[in-house]
């Protein structure tokens, strides 16, 4: 019998990944199809050669989660992991979105169980689809060529081999295998605004701009990342260049740097400080850039997270506001 082309394609794609770090390698499974199939796939291609975890993560943000979880490490061990293992985790926002809150608890508990299995790599099963949402809503955002770029293909210890795999091709591998996957109800909560992006947004470019949008747009995503990330080791040079003596941004270093670099080592200083990424916007990063080109006295720029930017003695410092306790 014939292999079924969305399972050949999900198992290519872990293959290649695969090729790239030796060891126990952890996959991280919600139960959805898109990391069913991702664990299934792991476990076709890791054949005995290499230990597989499967983990899965309880945030405890919906009723039955407990339940949930459990089934989650019976379907695992089922598809034949060599060892399941579950946490649950508390979501704390402190100034962040929950989405966001929730992904940072997500994969401090996934890197603290890499850490302790020795496991060097560690699967998501994030898809093309994720992808092209995640650049449509970095496009709302205004945040510039890095939002655009969208989620990385890697950053230790995780990868994510689906991104050139849709929605409908893990759907249709799970169906094909025979495997049963959970339909996470807040995907379809439009009070979401990721949940109206996938039901509403996308769908309208389908149909008024042709079939492909999700694709092209994962493709730009690809482009746009490799100039981003030239400019951002331009930057990373540029920060280190600009410390000052009292641990701040020397602004004399900052307003002789090209503006797109510039910009950049001030977005990474607030994010270094703790301001979230997902919630620093273009408009934080202008204000910031004035405190260097267009100061003229004003005392600070407010940022996320509770994180304050200030400039004093031609330096420019991020601090915690006082209701931080920072």
């Amino acid at each position: 019998m014939a292999l079924d082309p969305a399972v050949a394609a999900v198992r290519l794609a872990v293959r290649r990944a695969l090729a790239e770090e030796a060891g126990t390698v952890l996959v991280a499974c919600s139960g959805g199809a898109d990391s069913l199939a991702l664990l299934a796939a792991t476990v076709f291609e890791a054949r005995g050669r290499r230990p597989v975890v499967g983990v899965t993560v309880d945030h405890g943000l919906q009723d039955g989660s407990a339940e949930h979880t459990s089934r989650v490490v019976a379907q695992m061990a089922a598809l034949g992991v060599d060892e399941t293992a579950s946490a649950r985790v508390s979501v704390v926002a402190e100034g962040r979105g929950p989405e966001a809150a929730a992904r940072e608890a997500r994969y401090a508990v996934l890197t603290e169980l890499a850490e302790r299995s020795g496991a060097k790599t560690v699967l998501l099963g994030h898809t093309l689809d994720d992808q092209a949402e995640t650049v449509l809503l970095g496009l709302t955002h205004g945040s510039g060529a890095r939002a655009l770029a969208g989620m990385r293909p890697a950053f230790a210890p995780f990868r994510r081999p689906l991104l050139d795999v849709t929605r409908a091709q893990t759907e249709a591998a799970c169906r094909a295998a025979g495997i049963d996957f959970w339909v996470d109800p807040h995907n379809g909560d439009l009070r979401f605004t990721r949940s109206r992006v996938r039901h509403t947004v996308l769908p309208v470019l389908e149909a008024e701009l042709g079939p492909g949008v999700a694709a092209t747009l994962a493709r730009t995503a690809a482009q746009l990342r490799e100039d981003a990330d030239a400019l951002d080791a331009i930057a990373g040079s540029a920060h280190r260049e600009a410390l000052g003596p009292r641990g701040g941004l020397a602004v004399e270093v900052l307003s002789g740097l090209p503006t797109a670099v510039r910009r950049r080592v001030l977005r990474a200083a607030a994010v270094a400080a703790g301001s979230p990424p997902a919630e620093l916007f273009r408009v934080h990063v202008l204000a910031m850039d004035e405190l260097v080109t267009r100061w003229s006295g004003q005392r600070h720029v407010d940022l996320p997270g509770h994180r304050r930017m200030v400039r004093k003695d031609g330096e420019l410092h991020v601090l915690s506001t006082p209701d931080t306790g920072g």
